[in-house]
């Protein structure tokens, strides 16, 4: 959890700033030529909470964390630690992959959240200091715009990406074959399977929970 969560922290807040950051600088010109700037901040957050945050947040860990998992479980395998676990009778999926998969999925939806957070922050400070939008206007959109159900989305999003990117991450390192070669190939392989698995699972997530027309912007009105 400490390799997962606090560790992949700042580099998860530090995207999520920039992200708000240029979000806002995009959106807010646009709107501000139609006379709804005062929507900003609504669009930010819905946008960060449904999609973003969660889907870059599952990104960065997919980099950090899933390599990580199968280069370390990689190595077990090709230097035999594996299979002493086996002859101690110790089960490696127990062992190795279980505290890891609970890891992923306690921490991600902290870190998404954290992020998200922090991406209204960036996007908060872009608004006022550059388009002269009030935080009081910027920060009622985003309450009026954001509903309950926008957080949960986020967090079952999160959960199951945490869960995508650590099975796929240790079950690459338990297949490792090939010495320090397919270590490499191994560690390549699950962060390329992860992202791809991360978007197409997005889109499914996304199909199942915000179907139908959508009522937010009705509200913000």
């Amino acid at each position: 959890m400490a390799a997962v969560g606090p560790d992949s922290l700042f580099i998860a807040l530090l995207t999520a700033v920039f992200v708000g950051a240029v979000f806002t600088i995009q959106v807010a010109r646009e709107f501000i030529n139609f006379g709804a700037g005062n929507l900003v901040g609504g669009v930010l957050a819905v946008a960060l909470t449904r999609e973003l945050s969660p889907v870059l947040t599952a990104v960065i860990l997919a980099g950090r964390v899933g390599s990580a998992f199968a280069a370390e479980i990689g190595t077990m395998r090709v230097t035999e630690q594996i299979d002493a676990l086996l002859m101690l009778k110790t089960d490696p999926i127990d062992y190795l992959v279980i505290p890891r998969v609970l890891a992923c999925c306690l921490m991600l939806p902290i870190l998404t959240l954290l992020s998200l957070v922090t991406g209204m922050l960036g996007g908060l400070i872009i608004a006022s200091n550059l388009y002269g939008i009030a935080d009081t206007t910027f920060l009622d959109s985003a309450r009026n715009l954001l509903g309950i159900w926008d957080i949960f989305s986020a967090m079952i999003k999160a959960f199951c990406f945490g869960i995508v990117i650590a099975v796929i991450g240790c079950s690459w390192g338990l297949t490792t074959t090939g010495g320090a070669k397919g270590v490499g190939q191994s560690t390549t392989t699950a962060v390329v399977t992860a992202l791809l698995m991360i978007f197409v699972s997005n889109f499914f997530l996304s199909w199942l929970m915000f179907q139908g027309t959508g009522s937010a912007l009705l509200k913000g009105m």
